[in-house]
């Protein structure tokens, strides 16, 4: 093999183990915070649980993060492998993980008029909620009473978004507004106006809408009135 082509081959491995461990949607092990992220838009990204992230990495309520900081996004791993007692360290125990309850659903409504154009899991789009046909500009209101988390553009795939906590089980997502009429931290009742419809994928006017329960996107049909 001559020297030219030995570095051609080196390159191309390179470049392909490169692309194998850099995407975060590789069920990454860690992720270290930069700045202007929260907890939840980080939990948001890699479809976690707050609480778990908090819980893994001793965060209390999960509040005090900063740029620079390494967050473990899995719980601890058992390890199958036994030592004999003589050979085995005594080891002081650590502390057990506390349980996270789950909590009831909350009362949903629909959070725009206009019928479901893409289903769940389907495309354009993200798959991880539905798109709602609607008309640009038009009313996009709280499907349920919580508290905003995140309202911002900084979550590739989702444009102008809110986020809404319920409770400890249960989130809501607006995705592709127009304008954002509330900020993170503000108390929203069931049906307040909180942003404005914009374009969605092909430029069309539409409504990402989104529930998560404990991390991870459930079907909102299963829980929108039928029209």
């Amino acid at each position: 093999m001559t020297p030219r082509l030995f570095t051609a081959l080196f390159l191309l491995l390179f470049i392909a183990a490169c692309g194998t461990h850099s995407s975060w949607q590789d069920n990454p092990q860690t992720h270290i915070v930069r700045k202007g992220e929260t907890l939840f838009s980080i939990a948001w990204r890699y479809g976690r649980s707050t609480q778990n992230i908090a819980r893994w990495n001793r965060l209390g309520d999960g509040s005090l993060i900063y740029p620079g900081q390494v967050l473990k996004l899995n719980g601890p791993a058992t390890s199958s492998r036994r030592s004999s007692p003589s050979a085995t360290a005594p080891r002081r125990e650590s502390r057990p993980l506390p349980s996270i309850p789950s909590q009831p659903s909350p009362n949903w409504a629909w959070p725009t008029k206009g019928r479901i154009n893409v289903n769940f899991g389907a495309k354009p789009g993200t798959g991880t909620g539905v798109l709602i046909n609607g008309k640009a500009g038009q009313p996009i209101y709280a499907a349920a009473s919580g508290r905003v988390v995140y309202a911002g553009s900084g979550l590739i795939g989702y444009g102008q978004l809110i986020i809404l906590k319920h409770n400890d089980t249960y989130l809501s997502a607006y995705g592709y507004n127009a304008s954002l009429l509330v900020k993170e931290g503000d108390q929203i009742k069931n049906g307040q106006k909180i942003a404005t419809m914009g374009e969605g994928p092909e430029r069309k006017p539409r409504l990402h809408f989104e529930i998560r329960r404990n991390g991870k996107p459930v079907n909102p049909r299963q829980f929108l009135s039928a029209r």
